[in-house]
């Protein structure tokens, strides 16, 4: 079997080639590394790759098979972690030049659990400066390219992971997403992404922004999410924000079909303006949920767009961050996460106190009408992938990033599990995705909806970075 075969497997075939002995986890981790070098320079999803690491630990995994004593089912598996993300002895810069290239002393939740299940750590993928955008840029490492036209962005933040799980450059990617930071870029790339309900994935050290971020997989396949977060979705006691409850497996349910799911539609949350192409083909996924069983019922949940709120919680966030550093190093910050900290100078605890009201009736809104519909459908992003270098579309007179994704934050403020599925591509040949949330804690039925999606419907990946999106 060649590395160019095993470069664009999934965990599943993966690990039953390494029972069988038809490979091993060190044959894969070659052929992942190979992917990353032979892509990475076209579209800089890595930031950096620990070759020597990743191949030490894929020879222990190769004996832990060869005696029949797995760690676990995606022991040996090649993974990625965000730069965001602690992971010991590797450095996380976190996209901003006022962090050391000092390698990190500790593991986070992620890392450590995903190591203790004998996965492979390739490396870490890029991010914008400590993750403050929907775009992933930065004056560490420079821009991510889209791999269906590296003109355009990925989105963000977790950007560097959608790539990497486009290309297959590793087969799980771990993402971090506050406002939409694993659909967006899950949306621009046209592979899955999953934000997990807030607390089951754990996370520590945490976000600035702490009470929006939702670590989650951005995979190929929803059953790869699915074994990525059988590991990651565990209680940690080291965050303060972690939850129990998570399913004993969370991909149990994967197979029950949609048949009898009511399914509301939503194509703009009653607010949002969305791209005529992008707004089609999540249409038309709507339709082919309703042929594969679902009740699908065009309705809006009815609340108004809770930009302001969100940008309450945010551009406060970034304040914290400028304030927390010297007048040096504010120098070196991204101008336009200063410029949000900025904003946030002029509010008072009184605007808190009422982002927090809002917040907590929108979330009241989201769960009553999760009572009557099983899921909520909407665009994942309202825009097509853009120009690099743009944290808005050029030309659309928007100023923030939350203008062109008005979809997904409602549901980092709501704390409910939602994915990204991608859905088809517009005439350019630029990916599309749409989104499905559910209620507090109803995680499998998202996954076992998207993954319904996905068997009807397969999507399609590059087969290398396209310089001209052809």
């Amino acid at each position: 079997m060649s590395d160019t075969d095993l470069g664009t497997m999934d965990a599943g075939q993966l690990c039953d080639r390494f029972a069988s002995r038809e490979t091993s986890p060190l044959e894969a981790t070659r052929a992942a590394l190979e992917r990353i070098d032979r892509f990475n320079d076209a579209v800089k999803a890595y930031v950096l790759v620990d070759h020597e690491g990743a191949e030490a630990a894929a020879e222990a995994s190769t004996r832990r098979w060869r005696k029949g004593r797995p760690l676990s089912p995606i022991d040996g598996v090649p993974v990625s972690l965000k730069d965001l993300t602690e992971s010991a002895g590797l450095p996380a810069r976190k996209g901003s030049l006022t962090v050391p290239e000092t390698p990190c002393e500790r593991d986070s939740p992620p890392a450590q659990m995903l190591r203790e299940a004998g996965a492979i750590i390739l490396g870490k993928t890029n991010t914008p400066e400590f993750g403050w955008k929907a775009i992933t840029d930065n004056r560490v490492f420079g821009a991510t390219a889209n791999p269906w036209d590296t003109r355009l962005t990925p989105g963000g933040s977790s950007g560097g992971a959608a790539v990497a799980a486009a290309l297959n450059m590793g087969v799980l990617h771990q993402g971090g997403d506050s406002g939409g930071s694993i659909r967006i870029p899950a949306a621009f790339t046209g592979v899955f992404g999953f934000k997990p309900t807030f607390g089951w994935t754990p996370e520590w050290p945490r976000s600035k922004e702490a009470s929006l971020s939702h670590l989650g997989p951005l995979t190929r396949t929803v059953p790869d999410a699915a074994r990525m977060l059988n590991v990651i979705g565990r209680y940690d006691y080291r965050d303060p924000y972690a939850l129990r409850g998570q399913p004993d497996d969370w991909g149990k349910h994967l197979d029950k079909g949609i048949r009898g799911l009511r399914i509301a539609f939503s194509p703009t949350l009653g607010y949002a303006r969305v791209e005529p192409e992008v707004a089609e083909r999540v249409r038309e996924a709507a339709r082919r949920l309703e042929a594969l069983g679902a009740e699908v019922e065009e309705i809006d949940p009815g609340f108004e767009s809770p930009i302001r709120t969100f940008n309450t919680f945010w551009f406060t966030a970034s304040l914290a961050v400028y304030r927390e550093h010297s007048e040096r190093q504010r120098r070196l910050l991204d101008p336009g996460m200063v410029e949000d900290a900025k904003r946030a100078e002029r509010w008072s605890a009184l605007d808190m106190f009422y982002a927090l009201k809002a917040r907590a009736r929108l979330t009241e809104k989201l769960e009553h009408f999760n009572q009557r519909y099983h899921l909520l459908m909407t665009p994942s992003v309202a825009v097509q992938p853009f120009a690099l270098q743009h944290d808005v579309p050029p030309g659309s007179g928007m100023r923030d990033w939350e203008e062109w994704a008005p979809f997904s934050y409602p549901f980092n403020l709501s704390h409910q599990p939602a994915a990204s599925v991608p859905c088809g591509f517009t005439a350019e040949g630029l990916p599309v995705g749409f989104q499905l949330a559910g209620g507090k804690h109803d995680d499998t039925r998202v996954l076992r909806a998207s993954h319904a999606y996905l068997m009807a419907h397969p999507p399609a990946f590059p087969e290398a970075p396209d310089p001209m999106g052809r």
